[in-house]
């Protein structure tokens, strides 16, 4: 038989939502970043043909 879980606090799921967040803050951050150097030519990792 099917048993429910507890129920997570509000405090606990603050922090998760807030992890969750950050993290893909960090993600956009990095891949604007990344677009950026591209577009300006200063990227060390990709190599751009230019025509």
């Amino acid at each position: 038989m099917a048993v429910p879980k507890k129920r997570t606090s509000i405090s606990k799921k603050r922090i998760c939502r807030n992890i969750w967040k950050k993290r893909g803050y960090w993600k956009a951050k990095k891949a604007f970043s990344l677009a950026k150097s591209i577009s300006t030519g200063r990227s060390k990792s990709f190599f751009v043909i230019k025509k």
